[in-house]
């Protein structure tokens, strides 16, 4: 199975105002920059926030203090949201994204399995509200990208149903066009 790295098709903006948002933090890192003075420290968060009903986003803040860069991290992840297909309580179909170095393998799982993952895989599909699904995280183990590579996954799920009405319709045009 190859991996998918962008956007098949780009998903249009969710409005956040009316769903109730559920905020967790993944990561939160010091960094340190060395300038003349010293060290010159800042702090990196990674947010996912979901409703728990299929939609669910992932923001990095950056900020000197750490309330600061949660919160950043927080506005990030709204701007980012995205609706996820779903079957029942899993995903619709299996699928392996990369983004950078992560790799992430997304399985469905029969009801009562559980979310069978890990770290920044884990805090993603739960904030969805995917209750049952086996992952596997490969390559990089850093939060950031396999919290976005998960994102990718999810965002490029398509429901088979909604697939097989386009392409019929597609079938359908094709089949006029040599008609005419």
């Amino acid at each position: 199975m190859k991996a998918i790295t962008r956007e098949i098709v780009p998903q249009s903006k969710i409005d956040y105002s009316d769903l109730e948002l559920t905020e967790k933090l993944v990561a939160l890192n010091r960094v340190a920059k060395v300038v003349k003075g010293g060290k010159r420290l800042n702090f990196r968060a990674v947010v996912v926030v979901g409703d728990g009903n299929g939609h669910v986003g992932v923001g990095l803040g950056k900020a000197r203090e750490v309330p600061e860069a949660i919160r950043k991290a927080g506005v990030s992840a709204r701007k980012s949201l995205i609706k996820v297909p779903m079957s029942g309580t899993t995903i619709p179909h299996e699928i392996l994204a990369k983004f950078r170095a992560a790799r992430v393998l997304l399985k469905p799982a029969s009801p009562g399995t559980g979310a069978i993952a890990g770290g920044g895989v884990r805090a993603v599909v739960e904030a969805a509200g995917i209750k049952d699904v086996l992952t596997k995280s490969m390559g990089s183990k850093g939060p950031v990208n396999v919290c976005k590579a998960t994102l990718l996954a999810l965002s490029s799920l398509r429901n088979p149903g909604e697939a097989i009405a386009r392409r019929k319709t597609e079938l359908q045009l094709e089949e006029t066009e040599g008609n005419g």
